[in-house]
């Protein structure tokens, strides 16, 4: 078994990993408003590196163990684009909640708001129980000018911990993916068989 293939091989996955997450959150800039698609190609990409650590580990635990970061990953890449959005170009305002759609009977809250303006056409969305706002209060929420990013409290935007979330979801991959390539390589090098592998 060649040592230096192997490490290529092996940083060939870590750079796959950046790339899948890298990519991810692209997409989900370029399809904001549309939440189920990063999502759908985030899921497929974390399947797909988890299936390329289990050939370079040559061991199942370690691509089970990559789905932990690969939360991370997902979360981050598909939350940090509307976020962002919201923070940069967003509009904020100060709006009295005048209304709860949960005070009819639903499950869900959806809160009417009046600004200076008047009511605004967007709610305020809380799905579940025990939201942090009620009928009378006054809350700050940010507003996309476009209509493509739904409005949101501005106390619940914060681009810079989905970036983190991100980027320690991508540490974690990276740091797997190294012991993945470590010990793939001795278990080749003995002529070791993952478990089920029946090839």
């Amino acid at each position: 078994m060649d040592r230096g293939l192997y490490l290529m091989f092996t940083l060939a996955v870590v750079l796959l990993g950046w790339i899948i997450a890298a990519a991810n959150t692209g997409l989900a800039y370029l399809t904001l408003g549309m939440d189920w698609i990063p999502i759908s190609t985030g899921v497929l990409g974390c399947f797909v590196l988890a299936i390329v650590l289990r050939f370079l580990h040559c061991a199942w635990w370690l691509a089970a163990l990559s789905f932990v970061p690969a939360l991370c990953v997902l979360v981050g890449s598909v939350q940090y684009a509307p976020e962002a959005a919201l923070d940069n170009r967003g509009v904020r305002e100060s709006v009295l909640i005048t209304d709860d759609s949960a005070e009819a009977g639903r499950s869900d809250h959806r809160f009417t708001l009046t600004g200076r303006s008047g009511e605004l056409k967007e709610t305020l969305n809380h799905d579940g129980a025990f939201p942090e706002w009620k009928v009378g209060d006054r809350v700050e929420v940010i507003s996309d000018p476009k209509g493509v990013v739904p409005l949101e409290a501005a106390s619940g935007v914060d681009p810079d911990s989905e970036f983190d979330l991100l980027v320690m979801g991508v540490i974690g991959w990276t740091g797997i993916t190294l012991l993945a390539g470590r010990r793939g390589f001795v278990r080749r090098s003995a002529g070791r068989r993952p478990l089920f592998d029946h090839d």
